[in-house]
């Protein structure tokens, strides 16, 4: 489920090649971007607290647009900086508090029954968790030298998947829906920390042991089948 590899995502992408050559043809800062798409997130999250959950679904989706704009006028515009990564990811992890923070407060103000309001607040709090731990595996790995891609609930299909849903169909009835959706991303977004966590595992497991085998004694490398003898064993 990797939307950054999937046609739908190449293609939308296409459609704002446009906007981003006119954005880098009026110098507008990608940083600029960034503070926009997020003070639009944290509208989204002030919709959806106030109850109007197909406003916050809107705003969520614009706010994703301009989550793929910043990054690609960066790079299509040379304006790519070791500030600009820290201050994008940085936004990101404010929106993403602000957005289940506003959904916490939407489940606690009596839209849901009784008897889901605890559960409602635990699901959007472990969704939050489970979000903001997705993206510092990512980091703290990169930080490490390791690419970390992984994962079946990446930023974007989190946005899309809350997004739509809200914007069409708004919470439900009762807003089950809603609390359906918050469940779900919570449920693979703690999936996609223990996928980032396991492949961190294999890729540094594996380093390991190539290291051990290269500064391993003559004759047991030879006996491992890593050293100039081992032909002999084949």
């Amino acid at each position: 489920m990797l939307l950054r590899q999937s046609s739908l995502r190449k293609g939308f992408e296409a459609l704002l090649s446009p906007f981003v050559e006119w954005l880098i043809a009026r110098r507008v800062h990608p940083n600029a971007l960034t503070t926009v798409g997020t003070l639009i997130l944290v509208g989204a999250s002030v919709a959806f607290g106030t109850g109007w959950v197909r406003l916050g679904g809107t705003l969520l989706l614009v706010s994703g647009v301009f989550d793929m704009l910043d990054g690609r006028v960066a790079r299509a515009g040379g304006a790519e900086t070791k500030f600009g990564a820290f201050y994008d990811s940085t936004l990101d992890r404010i929106g993403d508090a602000f957005l289940y923070g506003g959904i916490s407060l939407y489940f606690v103000s009596g839209a849901v029954p009784a008897w889901l309001v605890a559960p409602g607040i635990v699901v959007g709090l472990v969704a939050l968790a489970a979000s903001l731990i997705v993206s510092y595996a990512r980091a703290r790995a990169e930080g490490l030298g390791l690419e970390c891609k992984v994962g079946i609930a990446q930023r974007a299909e989190r946005v899309l998947l809350l997004g739509v849903p809200s914007l069409f169909f708004g919470a439900g009835a009762q807003s089950i829906l809603l609390f359906s959706i918050v469940f779900l991303l919570a449920l693979t977004s703690t999936v996609t920390v223990v996928q980032r966590i396991r492949h961190v595992y294999k890729i540094t497991r594996r380093t390991a042991r190539n290291t051990q085998v290269r500064h391993a004694p003559p004759a047991l490398a030879e006996f491992t089948g890593k050293g100039r003898g081992s032909d002999r064993f084949n």
